[in-house]
């Protein structure tokens, strides 16, 4: 399954709005499939932004979040902003030809120095 950035977004912010009651919660994402959401989920514990469990079985992989971690959060305040999220994406595709974490990491800062005036 393909990694899908804009999956990885929507899952930190379904992740953000879940209750705080110490169980994780299934989430979902308009336009994607269980299966994609479980992955993109996983990927994201994997990236350290969320805390997951996992709930996989002989019947398929299956991952659910309970909460954004500091760096999660940290993260997703970076690219909550549409406009944000956009230039920072086209950044990172127009300078490396290709979509990473990383390099999202790194065109966040450039693109919020030119959008206050720096």
């Amino acid at each position: 399954m393909k990694r899908d950035m804009n999956l990885i977004r929507a899952v930190l912010i379904a992740t953000e709005s879940l209750p705080d009651d110490g169980p994780s919660h299934d989430i979902s994402v308009e336009g994607f499939s269980e299966a994609e959401v479980s992955n993109h989920v996983h990927l994201c514990s994997e990236a350290g932004f969320i805390d997951a469990e996992n709930l996989s079985s002989l019947g398929g992989a299956c991952w659910i979040p309970s909460r954004l971690t500091y760096e999660g959060h940290e993260f997703l305040e970076g690219i909550r902003s549409d406009t944000v999220w956009e230039r920072a994406k086209g950044l990172a595709l127009k300078s490396t030809g290709t979509l990473t974490i990383e390099g999202l990491k790194l065109a966040l800062p450039l693109v919020l120095k030119s959008l206050i005036g720096g």
